[in-house]
């Protein structure tokens, strides 16, 4: 069985990150979607939230589980059994950060990452532009699955 771990805040979860979980889908026998929460950052929405929001995006579709964790990405694709990360690269400042974090997880855990281009039309949309565009009240709908 091949499992892929995608791991993320989604604070929120975006149509740029449901693109990258459809298209990884074919890949894997099993995709664990890590809902990570590290209590050194400050999030919009609860884990619970999170999660919850992203299970109700997968109800339907047997291959995805969603989980929390606030141990090392590494750590939880160990538990997961995971052959690897899936990540989602929107621009060259995303390549260079995750190939970072790539090298990183494989030198220390041996489970390596494959990345998946954002599709063009997603590349403008991040959690962090999502959450700012919600603090001034705007509409965010066409942004979310």
């Amino acid at each position: 069985m091949k499992i892929g771990i995608f791991v993320g805040s989604f604070d929120p979860y975006t149509i740029g990150h449901h693109s990258i979980v459809k298209r990884a889908l074919p890949l894997f026998d099993r995709i664990v979607i890590g809902v990570g929460v590290n209590e050194r950052k400050k999030y919009m929405q609860s884990a619970e939230v999170r999660l919850q929001k992203i299970k109700d995006v997968y109800i339907n579709e047997p291959k995805v589980a969603v989980k929390t964790y606030s141990d090392l990405t590494i750590d939880f694709a160990h538990r997961e059994m995971a052959d690897y990360i899936i990540k989602g690269v929107r621009s060259v400042k995303d390549f260079e950060y995750e190939r970072e974090q790539a090298d990183i997880n494989r030198k220390i855990g041996g489970v390596e990452t494959i990345l998946l281009y954002a599709e063009p039309q997603y590349e403008s949309i991040s959690s962090s532009l999502v959450r700012e565009l919600i603090h001034f009240g705007k509409d965010v709908k066409q942004f979310l699955p």
